[in-house]
């Protein structure tokens, strides 16, 4: 995708933050889920999933791209192996089987096709025109494959706060990145160590 990726998030004490995930299938996750998760929910309805697809970069234009009632629960679905898998591996763990064989099949469609189109006098490009809900989660589900099978497959990571369960992708150089954002958890540690020295 041609963005970094990242997600809008709310702390409980309603500020708001934005976490670099690393990758389009987290970005993914954080749209809600199952159990706790479901207050969180952003994907109700099949054009929320052509407005979310239209802002992580996977089409240019949501109003071209088909997806049904049965598109948003495979989307849900899919979310749902996503949000095992990358809980499982920042834990040290493999995924599943059926988590690996779910996303291989998702994968088996072809990725929303990319154009380019003369506008205005320049070239734009043109993404996932007529596409369907199929072809937008292989580009996730192509994504998660590229990433857990590439350089950094080993790091997914849960940040490093007691109190935050936030996941993201280690993309740093050094590969030492401990927090979601260090604009929220990076900052209170900082904060927290500052007051142990001034007591100290």
């Amino acid at each position: 995708m041609d963005r970094r990726p990242s997600v809008a998030m709310r702390s409980p004490e309603g500020t708001p933050f934005s976490v670099a995930t690393g990758a389009l299938w987290l970005d993914l996750v954080y749209t809600g889920g199952a159990g706790d998760r479901s207050r969180w929910e952003a994907l109700h309805t099949p054009s929320d999933v052509a407005a979310w697809a239209l802002s992580s970069g996977v089409v240019s234009d949501p109003s071209t791209v088909r997806i049904d009632e049965a598109d948003l629960r495979a989307t849900h679905r899919l979310r749902e192996t996503l949000w095992d898998m990358a809980n499982r591996l920042a834990d040290g763990k493999l995924p599943t089987s059926d988590a690996v064989a779910h996303l291989n099949t998702v994968a088996q469609e072809a990725d929303p096709v990319p154009q380019l189109v003369l506008r205005s006098g320049a070239l734009e490009l043109d993404r996932g025109r007529n596409a369907d809900g199929a072809q937008v989660l292989s580009a996730i589900a192509r994504d998660a494959i590229a990433l857990l099978s590439g350089p950094h497959a080993d790091r997914v990571k849960r940040c490093a706060a007691t109190d935050c369960a936030l996941l993201f992708v280690d993309t740093s150089r050094p590969g030492a990145r401990r927090w979601c954002a260090m604009s929220r958890c990076g900052n209170r540690d900082k904060a927290r160590t500052r007051r142990r020295f001034e007591k100290g």
